[in-house]
């Protein structure tokens, strides 16, 4: 019996000793997000940990907004945004070529018009064709690319705000408990 109670304390010895060593550094939920705390009446870390906890919550239910929601939101926001600049890029690969078909048929009927050449004028009208169709599609793209990004750039400044938000509510609920912060 008693070998087995050693056996179970040095196991969890061990499991303590891990776990330590894979938490984080010591950060307080405050310095997470970049709010440092400094207890100005003698608060004890438990004591300054249960005040950071009852501050954050306020802060949440005071401002509609969770930091760690809006930082996965603002990481979503990037990646929606690359891909839609991606997307408005590619979409002017294939113009030069819809333009190459539809301006060797309007270059063909033309030449046959003129002058009785329909294969030349089919080769002036597709080239002319498809570096019309190419530029035309290419400044939509750069267009549409432009948009996504100012659009994204928006949201991203929005979801900023509710941070910097977040963390003003979150400090005049610490300081009212007596710490002293800066973000």
């Amino acid at each position: 019996m008693r070998t087995r109670c050693l056996t179970i304390l040095g196991l969890l010895a061990v499991a303590c000793g891990a776990h330590a060593q894979s938490a984080p550094s010591g950060k307080s939920l405050a310095a997470t997000i970049d709010v440092y705390v400094f207890p100005n009446n003698g608060q004890n870390a438990s004591t300054q940990s249960k005040d950071e906890g009852e501050c954050y919550n306020w802060a949440v239910m005071n401002t509609g907004s969770d930091p760690f929601d809006l930082q996965k939101t603002q990481s979503q926001q990037a990646q929606q945004t690359q891909s839609q600049v991606a997307q408005a890029q590619s979409s002017a690969k294939g113009a030069g070529g819809r333009g190459f078909v539809g301006g060797a048929a309007t270059g063909a009927l033309i030449g046959e018009i003129a002058n009785d050449d329909a294969g030349q004028g089919a080769a002036w009208g597709a080239a002319l064709g498809a570096m019309h169709s190419r530029r035309k599609a290419e400044a939509q793209s750069q267009q549409a690319a432009a948009s996504a990004q100012q659009s994204g750039t928006q949201k991203q400044a929005a979801t900023a705000e509710q941070i910097t938000n977040f963390k003003k509510a979150m400090s005049v609920c610490l300081e009212s408990k007596k710490y002293m912060v800066k973000y």
